[in-house]
């Protein structure tokens, strides 16, 4: 029964393969031969595309489930002895199932994003099936005939080789999935962008339409960056959640430049400006989430020798991300002419020049640290050596650029659009500029030494400052004409303007993960140690005593695990437990941290090696307002649903014997 279950999954993914083509090509008859019926049938292809590739995914998670050695992709990544949760969510822990899950979110968010604007945007339709169903033939062929999660192996083989250690935790549940989910829903935007430029619509519906496609990308690629940091935080046992990985870059350049396309559609939306540079900014993003996944999934990352002993994964993963950007790009450089509008920007001193500085600055940043991911490959491609690009050149690089960023998150939202002058300007903050100095110094001499953070301390409250002044302002207006409460009067106008509002609750979400990243970046303490049972190591405010070490036994790993008892300046005390763990099945060795979490900050144990007599090595971090970046992430989200809850304009296009007429209703 097991193997004629894999053989429906394999079944369902093949046919989906038909169906999409037959999709594509039905909707390009649509335009071609005026036939509605032909288009109402693409539309039904990309719907049962969706459930059929649901139940690709649900065969090979049941065959985790049900430990179904028979399949091959089960039997390397999975083993008699690991627990539930680890094989319900193993179809994301290794390649195959990776980009199959990427097939099911693209064909899930093409089945939604056609049956919610069939209606409201019937000349875009066809050219948004064509895209969609064109990325999903991409995958499909990819996934049966070079990645195949499907393959049985007869006899079935006794047990399986197990998976990844540093892939069995709950992090596996949550970072994958989400990352994947942001990934692939800028495919959305992306495909209504190309219908933009096929039809040479230079007005405002199709970044109307995909705003909220491009918030719920945006909020859970965040989402997934930072679980992601999380994830690595307290797992890996190294104290830090950000190092520059490339496999990290990966997913934060698609991010840069998605934030610069959620800041620059507002001004198409408000002034019909940024046409042509929107349209550049999704089609980058979607080809930044395209080349992650080259990079990621291709070997590349590891070593170019890598990608030379399985080249035809990497190979055709390059071509469809070089096909799929020959034509977007080539179509911005052929259509792009006709999204230009009659405005352009009139003054140096507006939102909307804030919002195109803002944009060349993501970009730049963007650019920065693809140059810094790609330059080790480009080098071992040309002269065989193995070089490496590290956190020292993206932290001083990246620096100015992000400084120059927070900087316009207080300038940009609060001056007016079309033209400000420099006395309204400089009235409207020299107090926050002022505060922002004092804050710097006040700093210094709470030994924030280095400039970097010293400025970076200051621009927050500088930001703070900024938007407080003007949310103030507008509270005590609307008081002065309704006689509200403080309270009141701000709810009503964050109720009656929920996207700015919405922003600026972002905005503060990201100056708490500011706070945070400064806090555990420039005054984070570490020591590593060898301790005998009864020695003392101090870190931060806490005194930790070394008591014991003793073994453990989980369910498919045996453990070395260490006994601290920490003891806080004000008389709290405590025990941690770190360990280390050992894997039979795979002869791996993981270390597990223990860290005591609060608000001022996170004290972190890691175990070492041991040395005999109850000797053993640990590393112990004091890493100050550490949790603040996961605070920071809340409240992004709440801000970015706070922001989606305001319904959108309906715009809608209707067909015209006569040039098409854009209709907003």
């Amino acid at each position: 029964m097991s193997g004629s279950l894999i053989e429906i999954g394999l079944g369902a993914t093949s046919l989906s393969l038909i169906i999409a083509v037959a999709s594509m090509i039905l909707a390009f008859l649509s335009l071609h031969r005026g036939a509605p019926s032909f288009l109402h049938a693409a539309r039904h292809g990309m719907i049962l595309i969706a459930v059929l590739t649901t139940i690709g995914c649900f065969t090979i998670i049941w065959s985790f489930v049900i430990k179904d050695f028979s399949v091959l992709y089960v039997a390397q990544n999975s083993n008699s002895q690991l627990p539930l949760l680890y094989r319900l969510t193993a179809l994301w822990g290794a390649h195959e199932g990776s980009l199959m899950l990427w097939l099911w979110y693209l064909a899930t968010f093409s089945a939604i994003a056609v049956f919610v604007h069939w209606k409201s945007h019937p000349l875009s339709m066809p050219y948004v099936i064509m895209t969609l169903a064109g990325l999903q033939i991409g995958f499909m062929v990819f996934i049966l005939f070079l990645s195949n999660p499907f393959i049985e192996v007869h006899p079935a083989l006794p047990d399986g080789k197990d998976l990844n250690p540093l892939l069995q935790d709950p992090g596996l549940a949550f970072h994958p999935p989400t990352l994947y989910m942001g990934y692939v829903a800028f495919s959305i935007p992306f495909a209504f962008a190309i219908a933009a430029l096929a039809r040479g619509q230079s007005g405002r519906e199709w970044v109307v339409t995909t705003r909220r496609w491009t918030l719920f990308a945006w909020v859970t690629l965040t989402s997934g960056i930072l679980l992601g940091g999380y994830w690595a935080y307290y797992e890996l046992g190294w104290g830090g959640y950000w190092a520059w990985d490339p496999v990290e870059n990966a997913s934060l350049m698609p991010w840069l430049t998605g934030t610069a396309f959620l800041h620059s559609i507002m001004a198409q939306d408000q002034r019909n400006l940024f046409q042509t540079w929107n349209v550049f900014l999704i089609i980058t993003t979607f080809a930044l989430s395209l080349l992650g996944t080259f990079l990621v999934r291709s070997g590349v990352l590891t070593s170019v020798h890598s990608f030379a002993a399985d080249p035809g994964r990497g190979a055709y993963i390059l071509l469809f991300l070089i096909v799929v950007s020959v034509i977007a790009y080539g179509l911005l450089i052929w259509r792009g002419h006709r999204l230009i509008g009659p405005h352009k920007v009139s003054n140096l001193v507006s939102r909307e020049s804030a919002l195109l500085y803002n944009n060349l600055l993501f970009v730049a940043a963007a650019i920065i640290v693809l140059t810094g991911t790609l330059y080790p490959l480009a080098i071992e491609v040309l002269t065989g050596e193995r070089v490496s690009v590290a956190a020292p050149y993206f932290n001083k690089v990246m620096a100015p650029v992000m400084l120059g960023i927070v900087l316009l998150m207080g300038i940009g939202p609060l001056i007016p659009w079309r033209k400000s002058s420099y006395t309204k300007m400089q009235k409207q903050f020299t107090i926050p500029i002022g505060l922002a100095v004092l804050i710097s110094i006040v700093s210094y001499f709470l030994g924030a030494t280095d400039i970097i953070a010293m400025i970076a301390i200051g621009l927050v409250g500088f930001v703070l400052a900024s938007t407080s002044l003007d949310i103030i302002g507008a509270v005590k207006a609307h008081r002065q004409v309704t006689d509200r409460s403080w309270l009141s009067s701000l709810s009503v106008l964050a109720g009656n303007n929920q996207r700015r509002y919405g922003g600026f609750i972002v905005h503060l979400g990201t100056l708490v993960l500011i706070i945070g990243v400064i806090g555990s970046a420039f005054f984070k303490e570490e020591s590593t140690v060898n301790m005998k049972p009864g020695d003392q190591v101090v870190s931060g405010p806490y005194t930790l005593t070394y008591k014991t070490i003793v073994p453990q036994k989980g369910p498919n790993y045996s453990e070395r695990m260490a006994f601290f008892d920490w003891k806080k300046e004000d008389g709290t005390t405590g025990t941690l437990t770190p360990s280390k763990r050992n894997y039979p099945v795979t002869q791996t060795v993981t270390t597990e941290a223990s860290i005591l979490s609060t608000l001022v900050g996170d004290l972190y144990v890691v175990l070492g090696n041991e040395h005999g007599k109850g000797e053993v090595t640990t590393r112990v971090f004091w890493n100050p307002l550490v949790n603040w970046v996961w605070i920071g992430w809340m409240i992004i989200l709440f801000g970015v649903l706070f922001a989606m809850t305001k319904r959108a304009p309906k715009i809608v296009s209707t067909p015209n014997k006569k040039p098409t007429k854009e209709v907003l209703v």
